[in-house]
């Protein structure tokens, strides 16, 4: 049935259901909140399909400070999500670290994101080739001539877990969940003044937010906004090999491929040719990026990954912000009630916490 609601949410992932559970816990907050979500069981939702890591080797001070509220939020997390009369949350949280590797041309970059990420008290040190092999004697370093590793506060976890535990929280805590899409947005008088549905329902809200991840951009240009988000489809891959390395970290390598331990197995992956990078490819893995892009260099780098088995693999999408490929939050210049949080460009999961708490904190109390 059509409604009214103080806040609207579009897309219940991760972003969505994390500003939906901030809003509903603040005190200062009386209000009715509503997230629409077309696809409860979200098949295709980035914060299932991610590959659901966390770092701090970022090159701007805010993207450092929310992925390290993000990491604490992660390590409390059942302090913050659990519900009474349900097992707790468990995210498996492993902090190997991350690695970057830099050869002669990537270097002065690293160096120089070393130093905002130092200032800003990342745990971070740079290796040259011998500390590099003496931590992991298993790496090829031919061309690498330094390297950054996340000491602290850096690694993976479970992403799917994270977004249902958001989602079962902010229910428990009077969100409403709509299953249904947007397929209208209003706009009178600078404010959305209706959102309609694909069920033929409507409804009205005092402030909108578009946390529609790779659909996002669809949504504002039903609202006459053009927003530099599209849906980048990105393969990863698991496969098996035989070795077994001891604290392994996540590894982003010179060529642009990575790799990181998963339980027994390995995942791995590469942006896409510049040709394949385009909008809204269909979620189909590309079997062909394994042969040309992620195993030679993987191969390369790693000499005990020239023998290994792919078991299996799958497709999500970047909600990739083509303007600086940076989190899109906060509100709309124009139209007065439109909030956005969108545009992650793969960070979304590990940034959710933080982007929820600072949206809700936005709508409850008019500033961050």
């Amino acid at each position: 049935m059509s409604g009214t609601y103080d806040v609207a949410i579009v897309g219940g992932g991760a972003v969505g259901s994390s500003i939906a559970y901030w809003l509903t816990r603040d005190p200062a907050w009386a209000g009715r909140v509503a997230v629409i979500e077309r696809d409860p069981t979200y098949a295709r939702a980035s914060s299932a399909l991610s590959a659901s890591s966390i770092r701090q080797q970022f090159s701007t001070p805010l993207n450092i400070a929310l992925s390290r509220f993000g990491i604490g939020f992660l390590r409390d997390v059942n302090a913050h999500l659990g519900v009474e009369g349900e097992p707790p949350v468990v995210l498996g949280l492993r902090e190997p670290g991350y690695l970057f590797l830099a050869t002669a041309a990537g270097e002065a970059v690293l160096r120089d994101n070393h130093a905002i990420q130092r200032a800003e008290g990342c745990a971070v040190a740079l290796l040259d080739p011998a500390a590099i092999a003496a931590r992991y004697p298993w790496m090829n370093l031919d061309g690498v001539v330094q390297a950054s590793l996340g000491t602290a506060n850096e690694g993976w976890f479970d992403g799917p877990a994270l977004m249902q535990a958001f989602r079962r929280k902010a229910r428990s805590q009077g969100a409403v969940y709509l299953h249904d899409e947007v397929v209208g947005v209003d706009v009178s008088a600078s404010r959305v003044s209706t959102l309609r549905l694909r069920s033929g329902e409507t409804v009205s809200a005092g402030v909108v937010v578009n946390a529609g991840g790779p659909w996002s951009a669809a949504v504002a240009a039903m609202a006459d906004v053009t927003l530099p988000v599209e849906a980048r489809r990105r393969c990863v891959f698991v496969f098996d090999c035989r070795e077994r390395f001891e604290g392994a970290p996540l590894t982003i390598d010179s060529s642009g491929i990575w790799f990181r331990p998963e339980g027994r197995y390995w995942l791995a992956g590469a942006p896409p040719k510049p040709e394949n990078d385009v909008d809204g490819l269909p979620l189909e893995v590309d079997h062909s990026e394994w042969d040309e892009l992620v195993w030679p260099p993987l191969a390369a780098r790693v000499p005990a990954f020239e023998s290994v088995k792919v078991v299996s693999a799958w497709a999500g999408y970047y909600e990739y912000n083509t303007f600086d490929h940076n989190g899109i939050v906060g509100p709309h210049p124009e139209i007065a009630n439109l909030i956005f949080a969108t545009g992650f460009s793969g960070h979304g999961i590990q940034q959710s916490p933080a982007t929820g708490r600072a949206v809700a904190e936005l709508i409850a109390h008019g500033r961050y």
